[in-house]
């Protein structure tokens, strides 16, 4: 079983560096990681620690955190709203544009809390300061 998890990682790697549009020397050299090594992650040969898959991470430009629930190192955790469900869930964006998203998201619900604005009213203030 932790064989396929380790395949999948590097599944999962090698498809986000395609959608990136890099090479595996691309990435090698803007992850810091040797060329060698990477190769063996994505085919599976070697497991990545979370210090390797956080520079990864960095070099795709997606959240370590969904490298990390990829390799099993985090539990995936449950969507908060249907929208941050639905983000996750897309299969067109790339790990980085779904994170981009959700960060936006999550910053104007935060602002909204932070305001304690009634929902009712949230159309007029936008409006006002538009």
């Amino acid at each position: 079983m932790a064989s396929s998890k380790v395949g999948s990682i590097g599944e999962y790697i090698r498809e986000q560096r395609t959608r990136a549009k890099i090479s595996l020397r691309q990435l090698a050299d803007v992850s810091g990681i040797s060329n060698p090594y990477l190769s063996q992650i994505e085919r599976g040969l070697r497991k990545p620690s979370a210090e390797i898959l956080q520079q990864i991470a960095k070099g795709l430009r997606i959240s370590a955190e969904a490298l990390y629930i990829q390799a099993g190192i985090l539990e995936e955790r449950e969507a908060d709203t249907d929208v941050e469900a639905a983000l996750r869930a897309d299969l067109i964006l790339t790990e980085r544009q779904k994170q981009v998203l959700l960060d936006i998201y999550l910053s104007f619900r935060k602002e909204n809390e932070l305001a304690d604005v009634p929902s009712e009213h949230l159309t007029e203030g936008k409006e006002e300061v538009g």
